[in-house]
């Protein structure tokens, strides 16, 4: 394809995915469905060119953003206090499906070599990154299983790869040992982890030198790739690598950035992701045209692969609910024995987490990247795509009422000892005391009478708002509505004094910049 013709078709896709996000949230569905379906339609339209996705090129742009912005903004806290309960899904429930399904497709077609029914396995295995993040979005989780959740679709890739790579080299070869998958796989992680610190340590040492915020935001959305393609360079996992820069760059940002990079980057990271994420979901539904052509068309897929294809949908998905339930019964069992430190899930956090294992992209690249001539690559590139349409429309669009239905409350001990207000109150108090001190001079005279009088009125307001919350909820609601139509007024009149030619473009843009942080601002504390 022409280059000029594929930057036009890249343009028409991110014109579709406004469209198709914003008739999503009209008829309130998941835009992951929406986008799948019109990425699907958008390719079987006349004229349009047949995609060819490039699997290794699908991976090296998407994935490395997409992680390092899970584990930018995830709760290192309750990351670490959970990690048993993600390795668990992250590495043994990956390798418990990939055997099951292996298993099940071996049953359907005995003269399929088990090479091949372990590398379909290793490509369904792991629920998807982005697919997940596009779930979650739209949920509202307890904190453990939305750490469960988020951590197991950072970490699981790793898990998918290794089995992945390992498998496709018995079919090609005719050799495999376990051993030495699962040393290749911890020698794979610890070095990717240690990539990660390598790269995420330089990085907080290069930005602490930085002055210059646009230079900081450039080299923090690079970090991503530098540690994926560093990873995978050396041969150990990208993830990882990636993951461990994720974690390191989230924990120091708070210390390195200024408060301008950091509104200016998150701005800029945000809608980035955005595209990422929906350009994402409208490549998998462009690729529909390509699988079915390579199975012989809709007809013969349905009547050859259909019942086989729900066979490992249905047999990846069962897997999930005995793994999670299996799980949740040894802690109980270890719980009875007087091990405490872990608190099962219960039965309906349990469905719950059992449902939310969506497929997506990792799922497609694999499949895509087996090797022309591997045994059934047909039927493993039609199954791989038949479970991510089946995970996205039917887990996807079900996992909000099964939550609903769960009613699922948050434990006391997954709680943060201070709610919002409470912490309010104390960066109040610490601000107040640091007045105190400053608002003196040397002789004892009170050089900042309204500074210290506007910091005592804002730490007392805040206690007393915690005391009577009901009470000043509806007066704090209609105090920054006048506020935003005081700054809805200020910025009429600045925009028509610069109609009118009173002011020129300078002034214009320095007093809008100083009503837009004060809208956000407003709109901060309202809500």
């Amino acid at each position: 394809m022409d280059p000029t013709h594929m930057f036009e078709l890249v343009i028409v896709m991110f014109l579709a995915i406004i469209a198709l996000h914003y008739a999503a949230r009209r008829f309130g569905l998941p835009p992951s469905v929406a986008l799948l379906a019109g990425g699907a339609l958008l390719t079987f339209l006349p004229g349009l060119p047949a995609i060819a996705i490039d699997p290794d090129l699908v991976l090296v742009i998407f994935l490395p953003p997409l992680l390092m912005d899970g584990a930018w903004f995830i709760a290192l806290g309750r990351l670490r206090r959970h990690m048993i309960g993600i390795a668990s899904l992250a590495v043994g429930a990956v390798f418990f499906t990939c055997a099951v399904v292996a298993v099940a497709v071996h049953f359907l077609f005995p003269s399929l070599p088990w090479a091949a029914c372990a590398v379909l396995g290793a490509i369904v295995s792991p629920p998807d990154a982005i697919s997940a993040r596009a779930v979650l979005q739209r949920v509202k989780l307890p904190r453990r299983l939305q750490i469960l959740l988020e951590g197991e679709s950072l970490l699981n890739d790793a898990s998918g790869l290794v089995l992945f790579r390992f498998a496709i080299a018995a079919g090609v070869t005719g050799a495999f040992s376990t051993a030495e998958a699962m040393g290749s796989f911890f020698l794979l992680a610890l070095g990717g982890a240690a990539v990660g610190i390598a790269i995420g340590t330089v990085w907080v040492v290069f930005v602490r030198r930085l002055n210059d915020e646009y230079l900081i935001i450039a080299a923090t959305a690079l970090l991503a790739w530098m540690s994926y393609m560093l990873g995978e360079m050396i041969h150990v996992s990208g993830v990882i690598a990636t993951v461990t820069t994720g974690l390191i760059a989230g924990w120091y940002q708070h210390t390195v950035f200024s408060a301008s990079a950091r509104m200016r980057g998150t701005s800029f990271w945000t809608v980035m992701i955005f595209l990422m994420e929906a350009s994402v979901f409208m490549l998998i539904g462009s690729s529909l045209r390509g699988v079915v052509e390579r199975g012989g068309g809709f007809g013969v897929v349905i009547a050859t692969m259909g019942l086989p294809m729900l066979a490992v949908l249905v047999a990846l998905t069962l897997a999930r609910f005995a793994w999670v339930f299996g799980s949740n019964l040894v802690v109980e069992f270890c719980k009875v024995l007087g091990l405490k430190r872990y608190t099962p899930l219960g039965l309906r956090a349990s469905v719950v987490l059992s449902w939310a294992g969506v497929r997506g992209v990792v799922t497609l690249a694999l499949a895509l990247s087996v090797p022309e001539g591997f045994p059934g690559r047909d039927f493993i590139l039609v199954t791989s795509f038949a479970v991510i349409v089946g995970t996205v429309l039917v887990q996807g669009t079900t996992l909000g009422r099964l939550i609903e239905w769960a009613k699922l409350i948050e434990p006391e001990s997954e709680k943060a000892r201070l709610n919002l207000s409470q912490a309010e109150a104390a960066m109040a108090q610490a601000q107040l005391a640091t007045i105190k001190d400053r608002a003196y001079d040397t002789e004892g005279n009170l050089i900042h009478p309204r500074l210290l009088e506007r910091y005592q009125l804002r730490a007392k307001m805040i206690v007393d708002y915690i005391q009577k919350t009901e009470h000043h909820d509806v007066l704090l609601h209609a105090h920054f509505d006048v506020v935003l139509a005081a700054i809805a007024t200020g910025r009429r009149e600045l925009i028509r004094l610069h109609r009118a030619g009173d002011i020129d473009d300078e002034t214009l843009h320095e007093l809008e910049r100083d009503l837009d942080l004060e809208e956000l601002s407003a709109l901060s504390a309202k809500s």
